[in-house]
């Protein structure tokens, strides 16, 4: 398969994905179709040598793993670790409201997003219901308005003429809800949110008891570029982790390796990610203890797997912007189409450590990748990722690396095509090693 082609895998996957529920329902399909069998938390497991499966926890985390014929305590726990969210804008409880003429939608905000890039886009909402059903029983069910619903038009120039120097600046509360309709006299903005939302659930009105639901740009992903080398689409942070995490799984010759593999995406790193289903929860430790459990491993053995055990932490890099040079560290700038990037802070802001960078460069050299290493501004407070909490939780050696990419946390973010089937391959030569 080509490295447009790997792209264009991606570019589906996202666009399949406005949600975090929705990612994990689609990665679900791309598991059932290679043979995975789910699990219930709530179940006893059952696992075999070789056997292929996966568990979800409330809807939008997933963990997928491979069990292994190498003694577990010998060959330990290799992990891929990722995240199903991104930074956006979320509709609140009582959605609908008027402002003269108009029905807006209230919006709060969801991590970090840069809140200018979501004007002027062609925008609807996607997520989950959750509702009582016939029995008398919580349930959920996924919803996803395809056609553009939404828009937060910009001010025009003649009323705000020094944005071109200072910016667009939106108060949160007062300039983000989003344009949604002509108010009517004859339904009011509970109602008719309540009946949009049923026509898509196929629900009754009164089964409806409450509903997650993420603002999201309904245009698709698309190559750029003079050589079409470049690729653009939204939620690349961190989707396009998962799916290169998800690849390396499905290798049909990473599956045959023996070693016991994890792939584990978590909701929630956004905003810090401590909840049941976050990286800074028990949903990697529960899981991972079950896998020794069911393999009939004492406490010390299980403990001694983590102690063998690696991670790839993997999330989206920042790649050098020439348009605004002074932003970066100047003696390591890193590009896109250029490899991938190992994350390094000395605060531990990420996982990598020596030992733990060397190890990945030696699989990007036995995978004939060429690598980075990005290291912040020190005046300028760095991001971090799920591997510092995870890593240190298990009690595992972890490196946090990821793909190069320009305008991180804008509802369209772009990166470079060769870096996907790059950071596809290392992960592959990872999950086969035999150290």
């Amino acid at each position: 398969m080509t490295d447009k082609a790997k792209v264009q895998q991606l570019l589906d996957f996202i666009d399949a994905s406005p949600s975090p529920w929705h990612a994990v329902v689609t990665m679900e399909q791309a598991l059932l179709s290679a043979s995975f069998t789910r699990l219930s938390e709530t179940q006893s497991w059952q696992l075999d040598p070789g056997g292929r499966y996966y568990v979800v926890r409330d809807d939008s985390s997933i963990i997928a793993f491979v069990v292994g014929d190498k003694s577990l305590p010998e060959s330990g726990y290799k992990i891929i670790g990722a995240h199903t969210d991104s930074p956006g804008l979320r509709i609140k409880p009582h959605a609908l409201h008027q402002s003269g003429e108009m029905l807006r939608m209230g919006v709060e905000v969801y991590g970090g997003p840069i809140l200018a890039t979501f004007t002027d886009r062609d925008l609807s909402f996607a997520g989950r219901v959750s509702y009582r059903s016939e029995a008398g029983e919580i349930e959920t069910q996924l919803v996803r308005f395809e056609e553009s619903l939404l828009r937060l038009p910009n001010l025009a120039i003649h009323m705000n003429r020094m944005v071109n120097e200072e910016g667009l600046k939106l108060n949160k509360q007062t300039e983000l809800p989003l344009l949604f309709a002509m108010s009517s006299k004859e339904q009011m903005p509970d109602q008719l949110f309540s009946e949009l939302l049923v026509s898509q659930c196929q629900l009754l009105a009164e089964q409806v008891m409450s509903w997650e639901l993420n603002v999201y740009d309904t245009q698709k992903g698309a190559f750029w570029g003079a050589q079409q080398e470049f690729y653009t689409d939204s939620q690349l942070d961190n989707l396009a982790s998962c799916h290169a995490g998800l690849s390396a799984l499905l290798d049909e010759t990473a599956l045959q390796s023996g070693n016991t593999l994890v792939c584990a995406f978590f909701d929630h790193e956004e905003v810090g990610s401590e909840s049941t289903k976050g990286a800074d929860g028990s949903f990697l430790p529960d899981t991972l203890e079950r896998i020794a459990l069911a393999r009939s491993l004492k406490t010390e053995d299980y403990k001694r797997a983590l102690a063998k055990s690696f991670m790839l932490s993997v999330d989206m890099a920042h790649a050098y912007q020439p348009n605004f040079p002074v932003a970066y560290e100047s003696e390591h700038k890193v590009y896109v189409n250029k490899g991938p990037v190992i994350k390094l802070n000395a605060n531990q802001r990420y996982s990598s450590e020596s030992v733990s960078e060397a190890m990945f460069m030696s699989w990007c050299q036995e995978a004939n990748v060429p690598f980075q290493k990005y290291s912040h501004r020190t005046d300028i407070p760095c991001g971090s990722t799920i591997g510092p909490m995870t890593s240190a939780k298990l009690g595992i050696r972890s490196v946090d690396v990821g793909n190069a990419m320009w305008a991180m946390h804008s509802i369209r973010e772009s990166a470079g095509v060769l870096d996907h089937a790059y950071m596809i391959a290392v992960m592959q030569c990872f999950f086969k090693d035999q150290k």
